[in-house]
């Protein structure tokens, strides 16, 4: 029966469902920022709230201008042709978002925070050392062709989703791998950050100056994300978005606890970090098979990345500086979910989403696993070369990384002309430092207080 008052129902409740969920992964960009800020020294924590506004903001212009049209304008192979400037309504234009009846309008912001959310995973490995224009111009290129042509790809109708059937829900391979991909281009021009590693090349310990604000910043995230994936069903009606969040939850919560055994296991302790990181890592790994796999299989996903993540930081820690752990917690976790479809996909979810088949644990065939590798190696590849060379192209021309008396100063001085946390760096009235109370000083103090007083009084 259809569902209509007025003949607008169903699409005002699709589109009220499609909003609400783009609103939550705008909110993803608050626990970025606070993740970077946590993971950054004292010195260097300023700069990250301009980069994460002036990404996101170059995002929306430059998705709007040519993005959405190019990742799902049409049904080309390679690239969409339709709807730049969102010049268009018509949801006849946007075939490969034509299951769901939200309005165009809709779709376009959910896609874009998908694509600033993508941005803002480049950034985390070049923290402390970049300079702030590096960010600016690859924001442009990276939000106005290299994500929409990756993403037509898988999610937008071209040849990977359409001539082979690859299966991507919500986006390990087309948001996260990609992310870390133009990440892991940068960090190999940009280099370590100074001290990070010894003269015999024995990486250091460069600490984040506040975890509980990474813990924040991982529940933040963490709730972000049940837009992420359960919006991705493009629609309410149906209910079907509610087994997709207990999916993700599930796979979400089993990261945390794989990286915490791990942890233990390697190194001894519940590393803090560690604990942040496995459950980033179970929710990118979750993020393609959300809508292709059954309850069951979420919690094996998820702990097997929150394992992985904990083995994959600590073995490229010895090789180059990602302060944040990203080309692992987006880059292996990424790959590591975009597989799990070809293991896990259950049929019945691969023929209600229309798109490839079921996963060697239910068929016995690799045909699917074949095809999620072939799509890992397509979009990595071809993310990696161009953003290697836009990398360099800055390098040589504007200039990548900040000199290294810059970088010992700390960016928020050399950048901005002011520090994140001034009263650590600079004399400011009313700020000078008094020794903490012996205990009960403050009670003998008010004590005496009272009893010149009184004596005052009396006299």
């Amino acid at each position: 029966m259809e569902i209509t008052i007025n003949g607008e129902v169903v699409p005002a409740i699709e589109t009220l469902w499609v909003i609400v969920a783009a609103i939550l992964v705008m909110f993803m960009q608050v626990g970025f920022m606070f993740l970077e800020i946590g993971f950054s020294r004292m010195k260097n924590v300023g700069t990250v709230v301009p980069k994460i506004l002036a990404n996101f903001s170059i995002a929306a212009l430059c998705y709007w201008a040519v993005g959405f049209a190019l990742a799902f304008g049409g049904s080309g192979w390679f690239a969409g042709t339709e709807g730049t400037f969102l010049g268009t309504t018509d949801n006849d234009l946007f075939p490969a978002l034509a299951f769901s009846s939200a309005t165009v309008p809709a779709k376009f912001f959910f896609q874009f925070v998908f694509c600033a959310v993508s941005l803002a995973i480049v950034w985390g490995t070049t923290l402390e050392r970049i300079k702030f224009g590096a960010y600016l111009i690859y924001a442009v290129i990276f939000s106005a062709l290299i994500y929409p042509i990756i993403s037509h790809w898988i999610f937008g109708g071209g040849w990977l989703q359409a001539n082979f059937g690859m299966q991507d829900f919500a986006g390990s391979t087309v948001v996260h791998l990609i992310g870390a991909t133009g990440a892991l281009a940068a960090l190999l021009l940009l280099g370590p950050r100074h001290g990070k590693y010894g003269k015999d090349g024995t990486p250091n310990v460069i600490p984040g100056h506040n975890m509980p604000l990474v813990g924040l910043a991982v529940l933040v995230l963490w709730f972000g994300w049940f837009g992420f994936n359960a919006g991705s069903t493009l629609g309410a009606i149906g209910g079907r978005f509610a087994e997709v969040a207990v999916i993700t939850n599930l796979a979400a919560a089993s990261g945390v606890l794989g990286a915490l055994l791990v942890s233990h296991l390697r190194v001894k302790t519940f590393d803090i970090g560690m604990a942040g990181n496995g459950a980033i890592a179970a929710l990118v790994a979750i993020t393609a098979p959300s809508g292709y796999v059954e309850y069951w299989a979420a919690p094996i996903i998820g702990f097997v990345a929150g394992g992985v993540v904990v083995v994959c930081i600590i073995a490229i820690d010895k090789l180059v500086d990602d302060p944040v752990g990203a080309l692992s917690a987006h880059g292996v976790a990424g790959i590591w979910g975009t597989l799990a479809c070809g293991l896990f996909t259950s049929p019945r979810l691969a023929e209600l989403n229309g798109i490839g088949k079921g996963g060697l644990f239910y068929t016995g065939s690799f045909e699917q696993l074949g095809v999620q590798a072939l799509g890992i190696v397509a979009a990595f590849t071809s993310v990696f070369v161009v953003s290697f060379l836009v990398f360099y192209a800055i390098r040589a021309s504007h200039g990548l990384r900040v000199s290294e008396e810059d970088e010992r100063r700390g960016l928020d001085i050399v950048e901005h002309g002011m520090w994140g946390y001034p009263e650590q760096f600079m004399p400011v009235p009313g700020s000078e430092y008094h020794p903490p109370n012996v205990p009960g000083a403050r009670a003998g103090a008010l004590a005496m207080s009272l009893s010149a007083r009184s004596q005052e009084g009396r006299a």
